[in-house]
């Protein structure tokens, strides 16, 4: 049983004044009656509140623990207390209802509610990503876990475990597929993330007063963001040409050329679709991407790159699957580029480092940045934008410029730098790409 304090204003000073005793206390607030915070005998302080429910002296005195000092400030701990009370005088019981809340729902429950009611603006690729971490990662380390009894310590130990290794693990996906959970600090930061969303919608939905993520330190993200320079770029256009020599796919190839060559997304080219490919105008119109339907300019290079891969009867797709039906698109790239890597002897380059390198080409060629970004589709573009517009606007001569650059260098002729109204021998510095990584990443939205 606590002991209990006279009454006074409740302020962080007079919080982080309150000592531990040889038994554990509680200092009333003076302005909320009912409310203030536990300190334990260890030193721990959390804030509690006591009420009668449906009013009235003879009604039982009900307590529930709205947080932890350090996670909730006063004033939030007070917020909620003003919350719960509100409740009473309404007729609910808070601690009844998180009593039976609490016994109800797991964190594995909280997770299929939260798919099935709380992502409704989610796209399917990003839902495909959740629930690979919700099942390899976050339901087998706290599924069982009541949402209620999840605290801050619980998810920090969650986030060193995951970084540690201790989900990885080999798990079949098809009938002869099989995909390696490795974990690690990223998948670790990234899961942690996507609890602190259910929690969340949790506490939207009034099934938690308060989220154990919250102020969780996630580790720093250190991905790993290569920019090809043009000398790069043109050992890339060797090493896909060797590797076409070597029997590779000429679609997969072609789609590695495309990406360079226009600096969109994966899936955005993997996933073409010839109703897409606007040849009067030079560009591409997506009906759907990472950040809606839009519209991406093209340079002479691409779209001859495009004029000249073959059409199969009755398929859409511009880079179809290797098998004679059409039915899908092109699966292979991974492969490929895995051998590009090696080639490159570059062993963390990704294919989402083409479009960093777009944007780097462009930018240590004279490209303002807000130009890339309307390249890049980093500002919203109407999907009843007439065609015609993007003719006369300075994405399109930017677009071209920086195409004809990634072109040259791939195709192993000499680069040509167009500055102050002449053509140079361009001879880009890694240096120079490097003092642009700060500017670049307020467009490149890396991810």
């Amino acid at each position: 049983m606590s002991k209990t304090t006279n009454s006074i204003k409740l302020t962080k000073r007079s919080v982080d004044a309150a000592a531990p005793k040889s038994s554990r206390y509680t200092i009333w607030d003076e302005e909320l009656k009912g409310f203030g915070p536990r300190v334990q005998t260890s030193g721990i302080k959390s804030f509690i509140l006591r009420y009668r429910p449906g009013g009235g002296r003879k009604a039982p005195i009900r307590q529930i623990v709205l947080g932890r000092y350090g996670v909730l400030t006063v004033d939030e701990a007070r917020k909620l207390a003003k919350q719960n009370l509100g409740r009473v005088v309404e007729g609910s019981d808070p601690a009844q209802r998180r009593h039976s809340q609490r016994k109800q729902m797991t964190i594995a429950e909280l997770c299929d509610l939260y798919f099935a009611e709380g992502t409704a603006t989610k796209k399917a690729s990003t839902l495909r990503i959740d629930e690979g971490r919700i099942e390899r990662h976050i339901k087998p380390m706290l599924g069982n876990v009541q949402i209620g009894a999840l605290r801050k310590a619980d998810v920090e130990k969650f986030m060193r475990d995951i970084a540690d290794g201790k989900t990885a693990r080999t798990i079949k996906t098809r009938a002869c597929g099989k995909a390696l959970v490795r974990g690690g600090k990223g998948t670790a930061s990234k899961c942690v993330s996507l609890l602190g969303a259910m929690y969340t919608f949790a506490l939207e939905r009034e099934l938690v007063l308060f989220s154990p993520v919250r102020g969780v330190k996630k580790y720093p993200d250190n991905k790993n963001q290569s920019y090809l320079s043009l000398d790069d770029l043109k050992r890339l256009g060797t090493a896909l040409s060797e590797i076409e020599a070597e029997g590779g796919s000429p679609t997969g190839i072609a789609c590695l050329w495309m990406l360079a060559l226009c600096g969109a997304r994966k899936g955005e080219i993997v996933g073409l679709r010839w109703k897409e490919v606007d040849f009067t105008n030079s560009c591409l119109c997506l009906e759907d991407s990472k950040t809606g339907a839009k519209i991406i300019p093209l340079g002479h290079a691409a779209i001859e790159l495009l004029a000249n891969q073959p059409r199969i009867q009755d398929v859409d797709w511009v880079f179809p699957s290797d098998r004679a039906d059409g039915e899908t698109h092109y699966q292979g790239i991974g492969k490929i580029w895995k051998k590009v890597r090696q080639k490159l002897d570059m062993p963390q380059l990704r294919i989402h480092d083409l479009r960093h390198s777009f944007a780097a080409v462009g930018a240590t060629h004279g490209q303002s940045l807000p130009i890339i970004g309307a390249i890049l589709g980093h500002r919203e573009v109407s999907t009843t934008q007439r065609y015609a517009h993007l003719a006369d606007m300075p994405v399109k001569k930017a677009t071209n410029d920086i195409a004809k650059l990634i072109s040259s260098a791939m195709s192993g002729e000499p680069v040509a730098a167009i500055k102050q109204g002449r053509t140079e021998e361009a001879s880009i510095d890694k240096s120079e790409v490097a003092s642009l990584i700060s500017n670049l990443q307020q467009l490149l939205k890396i991810g």
